[in-house]
């Protein structure tokens, strides 16, 4: 990993807090990013006990000073209460519904990959 990471390379560990995305793997593989898994970012808004998680997670992380990216946004108020609690990055059809490469291209052209102006969250 520390050959990758010199390389420039970015690790991420995805849809944390499910399956096998202990905190151990934090520790041994030193992510640079932490992608909440959509199970507990849906409906965050409205379920006191995932946003309980949620929050929590994010707090962790910020403490790591790793990059945090939301799975499976797919409504205003959940990209609003994750914003809130100091995700970085949000991904899923709020943003954008799953295309062919060629219309990727445009897409991204269009939306440069930066951050949406009225949300300040970055795009993935």
């Amino acid at each position: 990993m520390a050959a990758l990471k010199g390389l420039g390379v970015l690790v991420a560990i995805d849809d944390f807090g499910t399956g096998y995305s202990s905190l151990g793997y934090i520790s041994w593989l030193r992510p640079d990013k932490l992608k909440v898994d959509m199970s507990l970012v849906s409906e965050v808004d409205v379920d006191a006990k995932r946003a309980g998680l949620v929050v929590a997670g994010l707090a962790m992380v910020r403490g790591l000073h790793l990059i945090v990216v939301a799975e499976g946004v797919e409504t205003e108020a959940e990209q609003a209460f994750l914003q809130a609690h100091g995700c970085d990055m949000a991904q899923g059809y709020l943003r954008a519904r799953p295309i062919p490469a060629p219309e990727f291209e445009t897409w991204m052209a269009r939306v440069d990959g930066g951050p949406r102006p009225e949300t300040g969250m970055a795009a993935t």
